[in-house]
């Protein structure tokens, strides 16, 4: 397997570490949800302290300031982005890579590209269970969400890829997707005038598969959503849960114990678990087990990400569940029974209106003033 040393850089700041991811994944991070308003600003104080000492301990590389600076403009609630140290952001590989995204000779038969499936009409994603790909064969899983990949530390639903870059070449090569050889893919490429140009002004090398995953990679990383009601409310806005959706943010990190997996604020624990999904039926996914050959891995998937979640369904890796209501209704039941359910998916025995609540903060409490509004480009001849 192919893999890239990776920084998480600071946004807004010159620092290339995943501090505050740190400390929101630990004990400080899980404080912050049951505190009243005027403990968290002593938490808040208490945080910067400690953030103060890791980025004092740390030896930060001064060339990760330029990544900082290009992402400096990002909503609330998103304070890091996942860049390679050997593919640094630039504003031409960002226009390069959008031009790609969209461009449907990046399959074998010109039929589809990247934007057929995470389309940024439908949550950067697909409303579909399965995608038909170049030749209408249908994907054998969901469509996932690119709006906040550079998140993620692992790609796919089985975390088969270690980066970004890695993933992007994937549904190229696949015969049930795109299906475009790489070396087919870089003639082609090199053919069009507006695209040679380009890369050559890029790359010292000019076209080649490696360079298109990099300009794909550096654009789904710009994809960057955030200021949701509840990023409002840990930024110290304490009125912003009110009513239904504090009563289902209440649940989510209380009595649903959803934030042992979708941990505040980039809602994942970068890890895979098995919830039962998928292993009913004919055509059982092994999930993480398809690559690791570990049996207990069998039907472990990898945690999502929660923001805008209402404007991505269908849900779950097989796209088994319709609506959100559904979502909330298979975790309360304690999720699809196998020998390998995680410990943690218990049944939670919710009532209706806790319910309705939990929906109402997952679609409302989650949902992104911020979001990525891009349309498809002029592409190159």
């Amino acid at each position: 397997m192919h893999t890239e040393k990776t920084t998480p850089v600071l946004v807004g700041s010159s620092e290339g570490v995943d501090t505050n991811a740190r400390l929101d994944q630990g004990w400080l991070g899980r404080m912050n949800e049951t505190l009243s308003p005027i403990r968290l600003a002593i938490v808040a104080m208490l945080r910067l302290f400690l953030l103060s000492i890791l980025l004092f301990a740390l030896e930060v590389p001064g060339s990760l300031c330029a990544q900082a600076t290009y992402f400096s403009d990002v909503p609330l609630g998103i304070d890091w982005i996942i860049v390679p140290e050997d593919n640094p952001m630039s504003a031409e590989k960002v226009e390069l890579g959008k031009q790609l995204f969209f461009d449907p000779r990046l399959s074998g038969n010109r039929s589809v590209s990247c934007a057929s499936c995470h389309d940024p009409h439908k949550g950067w994603a697909d409303d579909r269970k399965f995608s038909p790909g170049a030749h209408q064969e249908l994907t054998t899983r969901n469509v996932p969400s690119v709006v906040n990949v550079g998140l993620h530390r692992t790609f796919f639903w089985d975390g088969r890829a270690a980066s970004l870059e890695e993933q992007a070449l994937a549904p190229m090569a696949n015969p049930a997707e795109m299906d475009m050889a790489l070396d087919e893919l870089e003639n082609r490429l090199d053919s069009i005038d507006g695209y040679r140009s380009q890369f050559q002004a890029i790359f010292a090398d000019g076209v080649t598969a490696q360079n298109v995953a990099k300009c794909l990679a550096t654009f789904q990383r710009t994809l960057v959503a955030g200021e949701t009601t509840y990023d409002r409310f840990r930024g110290g806005h304490a009125n912003a849960l009110e009513g239904e959706i504090g009563r289902g943010s209440s649940i989510f990190f209380g009595k649903a114990n959803c934030g042992n997996c979708h941990i505040a604020k980039i809602y994942t624990d970068h890890k895979f678990h098995n919830i039962g999904t998928g292993l009913n039926g004919t055509t059982q996914d092994r999930g993480l087990a398809r690559h690791s050959g570990k049996s207990q891995d069998v039907g472990r998937f990898r945690t999502p990400l929660l923001r805008d979640l209402a404007l991505t369904a269908p849900y779950f890796h097989d796209g088994s569940k319709a609506t959100l209501e559904e979502v909330v209704d298979f975790y309360s039941e304690g999720g699809g029974k196998n020998p390998n359910l995680d410990p943690h998916i218990v049944p939670l025995k919710l009532t209706p209106a806790e319910k309705k609540a939990l929906v109402t903060f997952l679609r409302e409490g989650l949902r992104s003033k911020v979001y990525p509004q891009i349309e498809k480009p002029k592409l190159p001849e």
